[in-house]
């Protein structure tokens, strides 16, 4: 190939951290995230392509939501990477919880690499219909 139509140049340092000579880099993404919220509470839907349910960690402390996921892009077989500028992505976030919501209720589900988080509001934070007497 000359320069005009060479795709990747292979990186000897690369090569060598991959091979174990060296910890590869580790880069960290922030995942994309969407929130709706209703008097029930809030819904979260954030993308994590390539993230198994077995790599996904989502917890709360302290007042806040944490997500943590590593996602795994396997190499096809009968191929060789030449170039990969995220060989295996990290996605974090966090978030603060009000007190309204119900820390002990949150629902999770991963499909399709889109996580969702059901987060209920306490009974006490929704808002209710007051009945009004006559007398």
């Amino acid at each position: 190939m000359n320069d005009k139509t060479q795709i990747a140049e292979r990186d000897q340092e690369a090569i060598a951290r991959h091979e174990g000579n060296q910890p590869a880099r580790r880069m960290t993404l922030t995942p994309a995230v969407d929130v709706f919220e209703d008097s029930q509470g809030i819904t979260l839907w954030a993308d994590l392509p390539g993230v198994a349910k077995e790599k996904l960690d989502v917890k709360v402390h302290d007042g806040n939501l944490y997500i943590e996921a590593e996602a795994v892009v396997p190499t096809p077989a009968g191929l060789r990477l030449q170039h990969a500028e995220i060989r295996e992505p990290r996605f974090a976030r966090a978030f603060s919880l009000s007190a309204d919501f119900d820390r002990s209720k949150i629902f999770a589900n991963l499909q399709n690499g889109v996580l969702k988080l059901t987060i209920p509001r306490r009974d006490e934070a929704r808002p209710r219909q007051i009945e009004v007497q006559t007398n």
